[in-house]
């Protein structure tokens, strides 16, 4: 699956100078369904604009962690091809995400005695806390990811949000710790660098699926992101602004493409069809039950399918997984103190009535999360779905915390700009794609080459434009 921007924009991209040489963010998503690159930047409106991004099916991941590598590493290299064919550069440097049921968070306490209590705790005092946390033992096999403050005490004052600036003797912090597997991280290094990259960083997945679809006053007045992936389903709980809580449960969108499979004794791919076109989460949304007709095996009756029995079969498995969240919400300490309730996002969000499903489970309020709220004007609506939360918020946590790297290289050949003559330009564009073909037969010698190559240009586009707005057809399963 390939993916970029609109013609227009990339046209854009790829003529302005001013635009194509600014410096690009890389990230990868590498999922249990899917391999995401993508590309982009900080606009001059503070706004996250994507320049280019490619999709391809991954076949080497289970359960969020690299289970083969060579498969992997075809994937990763696909997805960026893509993305680098649409951006014009080379990616040199990726972010990449981490998840997977090894994925553990703790909490612990720490503190530092200051020399001079009279002066003031500076930020290197809650670096020198913060590095003294990487110190902690852990079960062997296991390393530190994430090492996030909650709350700082400067002597006898408590829940001190930022204590720089404060004067005290002795400065404690909460923080809560997020560690993982070292063989599943080093996998992934492994991977990267057979597909000829280098890693800036490696980030938690369910914190840059946060950044994407929580806004600041959700995560204020205490949420909780469930991330339901294909291979896991990943939980973060935020509260005054800061992660509270984080989980991952081994169940995804995978489990209920695998009941329906057993349930309805149907094949693998039929199963993941019938679940994504005719899946509802919540069995009494359906009003009228129709039949679903499947082929089977050459030779064999079709078989037909109640879309009501369809339907509580996922319903059971979705009610399972919320069961865990809500476990996890409790386990939190935060149970009661969510305004903002729960968030939903990743490709299990898409099922049909999911968020009404959730309400009802859990009595609190629920919402699909589409990863647009940093986004720039004019992005494609292919950005829009939930699907691509985890990577947008990669992009965009790599902006905010790595800026310093340098992630593509150009090459040295320059994209020239065609000259095209103001008056002919708006004439030209009102053009139909049979006048352009009319065009063709005019002489050589009656057109200025920057008129023909704009003309040329501009066939392609309205080609492109036909083919991306063109209805696709449904298929019979």
């Amino acid at each position: 699956m390939s993916t970029s921007l609109n013609p227009q924009k990339r046209f854009a991209w790829l003529t302005d100078k001013s635009l194509s040489k600014q410096p690009l963010a890389v990230a990868l998503d590498i999922g249990t369904t899917k391999v995401c690159a993508i590309a982009g930047m900080m606009d001059e409106f503070g706004r996250l604009e994507v320049v280019s991004y490619g999709t391809v099916k991954s076949e080497g991941v289970a359960r969020g962690v690299v289970s083969n590598i060579d498969k992997t590493v075809k994937a990763i290299r696909e997805a960026v091809d893509m993305a680098e064919k649409t951006a014009g550069c080379k990616f040199k440097v990726v972010h990449v995400g981490i998840a997977g049921q090894h994925i553990k968070s703790h909490h612990h306490m720490g503190y530092l005695t200051r020399a001079d209590h009279n002066a003031e705790i500076s930020s290197e005092d809650v670096e020198r806390l913060i590095k003294d946390m990487y110190r902690i033992a852990l079960p062997p096999g296991d390393k530190i990811l994430h090492v996030i403050p909650q709350e700082f005490t400067v002597d006898d004052e408590k829940d001190v949000v930022d204590p720089i600036g404060m004067s005290g003797h002795k400065l404690e912090a909460n923080f809560h710790i997020i560690t993982g597997q070292i063989t599943a991280s080093k996998n992934i290094i492994r991977c990267i660098e057979k597909a000829g990259l280098d890693i800036a960083d490696i980030t938690l997945e369910p914190i840059a699926s946060a950044s994407a679809v929580l806004s600041d006053q959700e995560k204020e007045a205490g949420v909780v992101l469930v991330d339901i992936g294909g291979g896991t389903t990943d939980i973060t709980i935020f509260k005054d602004n800061i992660i509270r809580h984080t989980a991952v449960i081994p169940f995804g969108g995978n489990i209920i493409t695998e009941d329906i499979k057993e349930g309805c004794t149907v094949l693998a791919d039929q199963a993941e069809k019938l679940k994504v076109k005719f899946g509802v989460a919540l069995a009494d949304m359906i009003k009228d039950n129709r039949r679903i007709t499947i082929p089977v095996l050459k030779g064999r009756e079709s078989k037909s399918i109640s879309e009501k029995n369809l339907s509580k079969i996922i319903q059971a498995r979705v009610e399972e997984i919320f069961d865990y969240v809500l476990w996890e919400i409790k386990r939190s300490g935060y149970d009661h103190k969510l305004i903002a309730g729960i968030v939903l996002t990743g490709g299990g969000a898409l099922l049909k009535h999911i968020e009404t499903l959730v309400e009802l489970h859990t009595g609190m309020p629920a919402r699909i999360g589409e990863p647009v709220e940093h986004l720039a004007h004019g992005y494609s609506k292919d950005l829009s779905s939930p699907i691509y939360a985890t990577a947008i918020g990669l992009l965009k946590y790599t902006i905010d915390n790595l800026p310093d790297k340098v992630y593509v290289e150009y090459g040295n050949e320059e994209i020239a700009q065609p000259e095209i003559p103001v008056k002919n330009s708006v004439e030209m564009q009102k053009r139909s794609n049979d006048d352009f073909e009319e065009e063709e037969v005019v002489e050589a010698g009656e057109r200025s080459s920057a008129e023909s190559k704009f003309l040329g240009f501009m066939k392609k586009i309205g080609v492109y434009a036909k083919d991306f707005f063109e209805p696709t057809p449904d298929h019979e399963l």
